[in-house]
């Protein structure tokens, strides 16, 4: 199974195509509706766009660390490129379920599937474990 982008969508910006911000630091929340290649159905992944100089002003609120989770950053806003960018991550996977294809989706977004699905946690740290030992031992994957 592979997943495919299906939609873009933000509840902050009514037209993501034609928006433009102009020369001013931005941010918003985008929803990326990713589902099976293969057949209907899609999830959402929430994920923050935003500009470092708008994050640094709106995020780190006199904190020194703050996490960047779910967050693309980006120089300048370009609707084909983020596009094209969201698209490449979610035909990255092959798996033999949906919930595997959510964990591994997990860095980019944060998955809807997350809170209706027990066992998500799970999938997500088997899927992290097997990545740092492949990264801690310099292995690739089979």
């Amino acid at each position: 199974m592979r997943a495919m982008l299906k939609r873009l969508h933000s509840p902050d910006i009514q037209n993501l195509e034609s928006w433009s911000p102009g020369d001013e630091p931005f941010g918003f929340l985008l929803q990326a509706m990713i589902g099976p290649a293969d057949g209907p159905g899609e999830e959402s992944f929430d994920i923050m766009v935003c500009t470092p100089e708008w994050f640094s002003a709106n995020r780190m609120n006199e904190k020194t660390i703050v996490s960047g989770a779910h967050t693309l950053f980006v120089a300048s806003y370009d609707y084909r490129v983020l596009k094209a960018y969201i698209e490449r991550a979610a035909q990255r996977y092959e798996e033999k379920t949906w919930p595997e294809i959510a964990a591994r989706l997990s860095w980019l977004g944060h998955s809807e599937f997350a809170e209706y699905c027990d066992d998500f946690e799970k999938v997500v740290d088997t899927h992290m474990a097997s990545k740092s030992r492949r990264w801690w031992f310099g292995m690739k994957k089979r």
